[in-house]
């Protein structure tokens, strides 16, 4: 039996005490939950606003230069790929390996890359290693430039997968999907477009997901604004001038203010402060930013890597990230050490000779010390003290995405640029001027939105934009109406040959591609084995989704989590109703790792448990 671990330095008892920390976990929870109680709101998710109705047009292609003419198409087909970003470019691609060629990708922006067709924002960069994220590497022979791609690299990338796959030909780009309808005679399902074109498939795959709609803050005078204002998704390069590189050379007499610290603001805020006369910083709830330390790929060492290395490395993070055993941390970034400390308490199972409460304790100070270093550079590198204090963020690793940038801070020493700290509150109004926030208003000749995508679950089945209509005339928003139903994350009673890809109730890893790689050769496979067997419709039974809605609404230790986070949609703005609720609730208990392993011995037992077969 291992000897419990301990942490360097620490007394006989497996938790060490304030003075062999250097700090006071006891103090530090209490300011973690001050802040996240002065920022929750009985509105929670409510507080935004879609681009629905008068706002639709923060939707609009802004990077369409030329619209594709073309005749309707009326076209019966195996498999309808709804939605061209990454998720649709593995299905295509893991179908066209299966043997399976007689599809359609039916994407609404004017060309493949999904999230990276809208985010074209200056400074946008994936934040996970792309290595790991850009699809498909070993099949199209590219290496990526850098550790971490930014992108327009990304963004080419996945015009080079459609070319390799040959896709161009089998899409219908610039169309938006109207209505999908089953017809329970024929087994197949009818999907419409805004272009008149009606196709006829056998299996139906939305990959449309849900970061492509611009989410904005439900504010008082939201629409009286008289500046020029736009969301970050949709860029107005005419507006700011400069590039994806940044150089907005128009905004050097702009008074610019920007809604969003997270991800996305983190990115491209440095740009912004570099070239106008004057930037305001609108921050709710500051990120944790740890270093990037971004670097370029050497090409011996790329070329060196064995056939499978894709797949393999990808396990690895994912297993690193599940706290399992690894011989090598073979990515070795800011994502790997948030869990190599914890993963150092663990026997390298996932088990450990500790109790319940002390690894939860454990865990709690191995993410203090963390938060600590962070907070420690947040001084370190911003000059000005109730500036820096501002910046530093109080809640736990997970409680938002973690952001790694290097430029990003250093801004804040800029005189032309200016934090708002609204205290937790938010922008109170916008005016016909500009942004007020405790009462003083901030003028503006431009006002940013950096706030997200909407990424509730409502987004799958939004009607303004599709309607899914299964068997019996049922529609799958009302079907979802009290939540996402579904068995196995993919398909729900009731609609037929319909597969859900993406953060429906499936396996979550950070790692977004590992979870549409897996979801795509699982569905390939079953595809061409359901046409071998002669199987015209498969439909999980009422009985399996219940038992799987009970299975991922069940709580676990990540339901506690995200109670004592800051709000967030991680944790459905702090406002859940039920265990499923949140972008990271409702998920398969035991992990992405897990959850596909467990899709495989569901296909090697080859008796479609849980699916009703015609």
């Amino acid at each position: 039996m291992n000897e419990p671990a301990r942490i360097p330095g620490a007394s006989s008892s497996p938790i060490p005490t304030a003075e062999e920390l250097g700090f006071d976990p006891d103090e530090l929870r209490d300011k973690y939950n001050f802040e996240r109680d002065r920022r929750l709101r009985k509105d929670g998710e409510a507080q935004y606003e879609t681009t629905d109705d008068d706002l639709y047009y923060y939707n609009d292609d802004p990077y369409i230069t030329e619209r594709i003419e073309r005749d309707p198409i009326n076209d019966e087909i195996e498999v309808a790929i709804l939605g061209g970003g990454f998720g649709g470019l593995y299905m295509a691609a893991r179908l066209q390996e299966a043997g399976i060629r007689d599809f359609r990708i039916i994407e609404r922006g004017g060309d493949f890359g999904g999230t990276w067709y809208w985010n074209r924002y200056p400074g946008a960069q994936c934040d996970v290693e792309s290595y790991i994220y850009l699809p498909l590497l070993e099949e199209t022979g590219y290496m990526p430039k850098e550790k971490y791609s930014f992108g327009p690299e990304i963004r080419e990338h996945a015009q080079r997968v459609a070319k390799h796959y040959d896709l161009y030909p089998r899409s219908l780009l610039q169309t938006q999907i109207k209505n999908l309808q089953w017809d329970d005679e024929d087994c197949r399902w009818t999907v419409t477009t805004d272009r008149g074109d009606v196709l006829r498939a056998r299996h139906v795959v939305v990959s449309s997901g849900s970061l492509n709609r611009p989410k904005l803050p439900g504010l008082p005078g939201l629409r009286d604004f008289r500046g020029h204002t736009f969301h970050t998704s949709r860029w107005d390069y005419d507006y700011t001038g400069g590039s994806a590189t940044g150089g907005l050379d128009k905004l050097g007499d702009k008074r610019v203010g920007i809604i969003g610290t997270g991800a996305t603001g983190i990115q491209c805020i440095s740009h912004l402060g570099a070239t106008a006369k004057q930037l305001y910083v609108f921050q709710r709830t500051p990120s944790s930013i740890d270093l990037r330390g971004n670097s370029p790929t050497d090409p011996q060492w790329y070329a060196s890597q064995k056939t499978g290395w894709q797949i393999d490395r990808n396990d690895n993070f994912t297993k690193l990230l599940m706290g399992l055993d690894v011989e090598e941390d073979l990515v070795n970034d800011g994502w790997t050490d948030i869990f190599k400390s914890l993963g150092d308490l663990m026997d390298g199972t996932g088990n450990s000779d500790l109790t319940v409460d002390e690894l939860r304790q454990l865990g709690e100070i191995v993410d203090f010390k963390r938060d600590n270093r962070i907070r420690g550079r947040v001084a370190d590198t911003v000059k000005d003290g109730q500036t820096a204090e501002a910046l530093k963020h109080y809640y736990r690793p997970w409680c938002k995405r973690p952001t790694f940038n290097d430029e990003y801070l250093p801004t804040f020493n800029r005189p032309n640029v200016t934090l708002v700290d609204t205290a937790g509150k938010g922008v109170q109004r916008v005016t016909e001027a500009g942004v007020v926030v405790d009462g003083v208003e901030y003028e503006l000749d431009c006002l940013i939105f950096a706030t997200g995508f909407e990424v509730s679950r409502a987004t799958y089945t939004h009607q303004a934009d599709l309607e899914i209509i299964g068997r019996g005339g049922v529609k799958l928003g009302d079907h979802w109406a009290d939540g996402m139903r579904t068995y196995q994350g993919l398909m729900s009673y009731g609609f037929p040959n319909c597969y859900h890809m993406g953060f429906t109730q499936t396996g979550y890893t950070p790692n977004f591609t590992y979870m549409l790689e897996n979801q795509s050769r699982h569905l390939a496979t079953m595809f061409v084995d359901a046409k071998a067997r002669g199987y015209t419709a498969l439909e999980p039974t009422a009985e399996a989704e219940a038992d799987w809605l009970a299975l991922v609404s069940a709580p676990n230790q990540m339901t506690d989590y995200l109670k004592a986070c800051t709000p967030g949609y991680y944790n459905a703005e702090g406002n859940a109703k039920s265990n499923s609720d949140g972008f990271l609730q409702g998920h398969y208990p035991e992990g992405g790792l897990r959850f596909y392993e467990m899709l495989a011995e569901w296909r090697a037992k080859g008796d479609y448990d849980g699916l009703t077969v015609r």
